[in-house]
Parts: structure tokens; C-alpha cells; sequence
């Protein structure tokens, strides 16, 4: 039996006991004082009728009317008079008429109260005994009365105690609730912060739990430090902070690969003129402060165009990659206006040489970087701050206009969504869901996501898009009883009708929700946390799992990680990548890992090669992996 249960049936049974001992004592006493009064009005009036029988002649009439007259005026239910010997002279008597007042009542509280006797005296001699006893329909009536009021002010006063101790229950409840609630989110690795209660020990409680809440989110965030500062030992460039060329190729080659908006857009590369002259010329404490605010102002064009990647390739070599973005003249322009300002700050002559290029999916790494390479080396022959743009082969590109594209589009959404099955399995082999990546039939093929994904943010149809995908992934629930997994768009997250319109599906189809796993791009997380955190608390009460994809390095700095209620992660491909033969990955793996699991989230592993690399990641604590060299077999479950 709960706790609130026990107070409140503690608080019915002291009503009770206090309603029934009321009642007994308020009865018992009134019925005490009501016999006394009869008893005493008994003993007067036949002492009163005796002396008037005593003072006049001993006639039967006269005595019989005197006797008939006490009768019909005092309420009496018997007036009897003895001679000496206890024979009747003459006797009245009356029935009672108590039909206001319940039976049982009247046998509860029944009276008992002795007859008045007087003697009448003839003279010096006894004439005979006067017995009188008076009617107690009165008395029951009004006994009943006062119990009546009794109880009825004993009613209101139970109804306002009930009330004031409902107030007291639930301000007492309140705050166990709290607590409750922050106990469960610590459990789910969420450590929210419950307000103080008034009441002393429930404060005490309260401030415990908020400690306990703020130390393991102080621990965690420390733990969340170290690996950041793993992480950039591992990864960065002591000079800029950027990326150093492995990790800065990885994330290029996960960008190819990829079946998401991001296998397509720009990489550009910039290049640093005669370095070496301008060491000799600077010196080199100044030299590494051009090429960390080179760094600083690409990092900063990066941001204003959405999460890009920026690497320091070599000495004097940058890298950049903007997924989502085509437009290169306009954005060559912009990277113009950043060189050419941080070019004019310097006290000596400094060129900054650049190239763009579109990316897309499948395209071949070397090739690409070759044809960058040789593009920068034609923008240093065009002089200071020189500039390239290698042309996109025109048979590579599926329409040309904003208008063609938007029609083929809707065409293909009409059509209907093909759903690729790419499956993430566990350690032994078993499936723990299936990615599916959408598919349209564009020109007659069925195109992958990176193809159109670019476009349909463009034109503002990701919402569109996501509930197609989500309508296709339902149905391939139901047919199959395999979970899969959905992604969803940046762009669909603030789109309040599809917010609804998504939870409305899903509570349609509640008994597979649990089969249901919906992937956001980790930059949500970085940019839109509360928009985030409202989902994903819709989706868990729904019984559904919300996790992040291309989670990158930035992992650790999510505000309020611990409070998303995140069920799991996909590591970008980037990581994975030769994590064999790599160390400095694989601790960075185990700390995200191990980060993840504290928060209660499961971690897995995206673009995994091979076996082997598959079984290195599970030794680093990593609870599953996808990727072109993860095969299910039919019948793992």
C-alpha cells in the first residue's frame, strides 16, 4: 500500500473515531441529563398532586375528576392510586406516540427512569400511594434532534478536514512526486534539478537528490572535458586547432560514401603562398598566428553555412567541406572577401590561393583531391589571392533548374518512397534494426538519398519527404516485424504540422511503435536542443527510440546532453575508419563509449568495413555496427 494511500486511510479512520466517539458521548450524556429531568419533574408533580389529594375530602368522584384533570393537562403515560394494602383506587394511562422518530433509534437510547411516589395523607392516617410517570416521546424527540445536529456539524466539520487534509496530502505529495521523477530521470541518465519544498524533511530530501543530481552531472561533464581534450590531442593541429589531414580525409570519404543529404556539396581548398619566404620574412611566432587566424576566419565561413569541416591538409594546405551547399560562384565570392581581408591585415605581401569543387556521392577521393590540387596550383599563376572553380561535368547532373527539379520530385514522392535495408547488427550478430534510406525514381532510376536530399532542402519538401518515408516505414513494420530505423530531417523538427501529423501516425500504429528508431542529424543537437528535447520525449512516451547519426567529436559538447532522453547514437564513419590500426581512434571511441553508456545511451558504429573492424569496435565497448562490410544473415533476430 502506498504511502499516500496509508495517510489518507489514517486520516478516515481518526474522522471515524472521532464522528462515532462524538456521537456516543453527546447521546450518552444528553440521555443522562434527559432521564434526571424526568425523574425530578416525576417526583414534583406527584409530590404536588399528593398534597392537593391530602387537603380535600376523600370523595372517589372528587378524587377521580382531580386525578382525570392532572392527566389530561402533564403528558403523562400514568397516573396510578394505591390504598395502604397496594390495591388500584384509580389509575389513567396513555400510550406513547414517538412515530418522528426511528425505532431503533428509540430502542438505542431506550429510558429508564422510576415512577414519582407520593403518599396522600387523609388526615393522620394514610389514604393511599400517588404513582406518576410522565410520557418520554418528548425526550426521544428531542434527543433525536440534537443527535441529528450533532451530526450534521460533525459532517461539515469532516468535510472541511477532508479538505484541508487533501491540501496537506497533496502539498506533501507534490514534492515525493519530484523526487520521484528525478530519482527515474537519474536512472535514465537524466539529471534534472527539483524545486525545495516548504517542509523541512521533504526539503532535506529534495536538497539530497539535487546534490546527488548535481554531482553526476559535474562528473559526467568532467568526463565529457577529458574527452574533448582527447579528442583534439588525437585529432588537431597544435598550430590552428583544425583538423589534421587523417581525420580531416576520413570525414571526406564518410561524406562520398554517404546516403544522406551530405553525400553531396563543396569542398574547397586554400593554400598559403611561398610559406616558407613568409617564415623567413615574419618569423615564426607570426607565421603561426596567420595560419591559426587563416583558420579561424575559414572555421568562421564554415559556421555561417551550417556545420562544415575545416582541416589543415599540411603546412601550408586547408581544407574545408560544406555539405548541403552548390552554389560555388556565390560562395567563392564570400571566400574571396574573407582572404582578401585577412591578406590585407599583413605587414608583408601574403597570397592566399583557393579552389572549389562540388562533391557528390560515389566520386573517388584521389580523383578528387588531384583535380583540387591541380585547380589551386592554376589559381596561384592568376596572382595575389588567385581563385579557381573546377566545373561540375554536365552528364553528372540530373536537372538543371529549380522549377525541373521541384516538378521530378513531386513526381517521384507521387510515385511513392523505395526503402533501401542496410542492417545494424550487435556483437553476436543479431539484428537490432535496419537503416532505410529513401529512394525515388528519378529519369527512370531509382536515385539514392545524397542525390536528391541537396535539392529537397532547397525547396523546403524535407517535411513532405519525411512523412512519405515515415508512411513506407510503417507498412514495412507491419509486413515484415523488423524495427527500422527512420531519419529525419533538420528542417521537419520545426515544421509544427509535421510534428503532429508524425505523432498522430505513430499513435495509429501504436502496437509497432516500439519497432520504431528515428535518427536526427547530430547538429540538431547542437542548434535546435529544446525543439530536440520536445520530440524526443513525444516519441519515448509514444514507446518509440530517438537517437543522433553522424555523431562527430562534438559529441561532448551538446548542451544538456543528459536531459534529451536520447536511446542511442550512430558514430560518423569518419571514426571507424582503419580503427584497427589506429589508436589514438580507438580512445576516442572507448571514452565516447563510455560517455554514452553513462548517459543510459547505446552507441553504434556507422560505415564499418569489415569484420575485423567490426570486432575491434565491440572490444571498445561499442554495442553495434553498419556499414558496406556488415552482412545479416536471415533468421538472426
Amino acid at each position: 500500500m502506498s504511502l499516500i494511500k496509508q495517510l489518507w486511510l489514517t486520516i478516515a479512520v481518526l474522522l471515524l473515531l472521532a464522528f462515532v466517539g462524538s456521537l456516543l458521548i453527546g447521546v450518552t450524556s444528553s440521555r443522562h441529563y434527559i432521564e434526571q429531568e424526568v425523574q425530578i419533574k416525576n417526583n414534583d408533580n406527584a409530590n404536588a398532586l399528593a398534597l392537593s389529594m391530602s387537603q380535600i375530602e376523600k370523595d372517589p368522584v372528587i378524587l377521580e375528576l382531580l386525578l382525570a384533570a392532572q392527566f389530561d393537562t402533564g403528558h403523562y403515560r400514568r397516573i396510578a392510586l394505591y390504598d395502604p394494602q397496594g390495591e388500584i383506587i384509580d389509575e389513567r394511562t396513555a400510550g406513547e406516540h414517538i412515530d418522528d422518530v426511528p425505532g431503533w433509534f428509540v430502542n438505542l437510547v431506550r429510558f429508564e427512569v422510576p415512577p414519582g411516589r407520593a403518599v396522600v395523607q387523609d388526615g393522620w392516617q394514610q389514604y393511599g400511594t400517588l404513582e406518576l410517570a410522565s410520557q418520554h416521546s418528548f425526550a426521544y424527540r428531542s434527543l433525536w434532534r440534537s443527535t441529528l445536529e450533532l451530526a450534521g456539524w460533525f459532517a461539515i466539520a469532516g468535510a472541511i478536514s477532508l479538505l484541508l487534509a487533501a491540501w496537506i496530502v497533496r502539498t506533501i505529495r507534490r514534492p515525493l512526486r519530484d523526487v520521484v521523477s528525478q530519482a527515474q530521470a537519474i536512472g535514465q541518465r537524466r539529471f534534472m534539478v527539483a524545486n525545495e519544498p516548504r517542509t523541512r524533511e521533504l526539503r532535506e530530501v529534495v536538497q539530497a537528490m539535487n546534490q546527488l543530481s548535481q554531482a553526476v552531472r559535474q562528473m559526467l561533464g568532467e568526463e565529457s572535458d577529458k574527452l574533448d581534450q582527447l579528442r583534439r590531442r588525437m585529432q588537431h593541429d597544435p598550430v590552428t586547432d583544425t583538423l589534421t589531414r587523417a581525420p580531416f580525409l576520413n570525414q571526406l570519404q564518410a561524406h562520398l560514401k554517404s546516403e544522406k543529404d551530405d553525400a553531396s556539396g563543396a569542398l574547397i581548398m586554400v593554400r598559403v603562398a611561398r610559406l616558407a619566404e613568409l617564415n623567413q620574412q615574419l618569423g615564426h611566432a607570426a607565421t603561426d598566428a596567420l595560419l591559426a587566424q587563416l583558420a579561424r576566419r575559414l572555421e568562421q565561413l564554415a559556421r555561417s553555412h551550417g556545420h562544415g569541416t575545416v582541416g589543415r591538409l599540411n603546412g601550408s594546405d586547408f581544407g574545408m567541406i560544406l555539405p548541403r551547399h552548390h552554389d560555388l560562384q556565390k560562395l567563392g565570392k564570400t571566400l574571396q572577401q574573407h582572404l582578401e581581408s585577412l591578406s590585407a591585415e599583413q605587414s608583408v605581401d601574403t597570397s592566399l590561393a583557393s579552389a572549389l569543387r562540388q562533391y557528390s556521392q560515389g566520386e573517388s577521393q584521389a580523383e578528387l583531391l588531384a583535380s583540387l590540387d591541380g585547380a589551386l596550383a592554376a589559381a596561384e599563376t592568376r596572382g595575389l589571392n588567385g581563385q579557381e572553380i573546377v566545373d561540375q561535368p554536365a552528364s553528372s547532373v540530373l536537372y538543371t533548374r529549380h522549377d525541373e527539379w521541384r516538378q521530378a520530385l513531386a513526381e517521384a514522392l507521387a510515385q511513392g518512397v523505395f526503402l533501401a535495408h542496410y542492417p545494424v547488427l550487435d556483437a553476436h550478430g543479431r539484428l537490432i534494426h535496419f537503416e532505410v534510406p529513401s529512394r525515388l525514381r528519378l529519369k527512370g532510376e531509382w536515385r539514392p538519398a545524397g542525390v536528391f536530399l541537396p535539392w529537397v532542402s532547397r525547396l523546403a519538401m524535407a517535411p513532405t519527404l519525411d512523412l512519405a518515408v515515415v508512411s513506407a516505414a510503417l507498412a514495412d513494420v507491419e509486413s515484415s516485424g523488423k524495427a527500422v530505423a527512420v531519419n529525419l530531417s533538420a528542417e521537419s523538427l520545426v515544421d509544427g504540422h509535421f510534428v503532429g501529423e508524425l505523432l498522430s501516425r505513430i499513435q495509429a500504429h501504436q502496437g509497432i511503435a516500439d519497432k520504431l528508431w528515428f535518427e536526427l542529424p547530430q547538429s540538431v543537437a547542437l542548434q535546435q536542443p529544446q525543439a530536440l528535447r520536445t520530440l524526443c520525449h513525444a516519441l519515448l512516451g509514444l514507446g518509440c527510440k530517438v537517437g543522433l547519426e553522424h555523431v562527430g567529436t562534438q559529441f561532448g559538447k551538446i548542451e544538456g546532453l543528459q536531459d534529451l532522453g536520447l536511446s542511442f547514437m550512430k558514430i560518423e564513419a569518419a571514426l571507424s575508419q582503419e580503427v584497427e590500426s589506429r589508436s589514438d581512434q580507438q580512445s576516442l571511441l572507448r571514452g565516447m563509449a563510455t560517455l554514452a553508456h553513462s548517459l543510459g545511451i547505446l552507441t553504434f558504429a556507422e560505415g564499418v568495413e569489415s569484420q575485423d573492424a567490426a570486432k575491434v569496435l565491440f572490444e571498445l565497448g561499442l554495442d553495434g555496427v553498419t556499414g558496406p562490410g556488415i552482412r545479416h544473415r536471415e533468421g538472426d533476430t
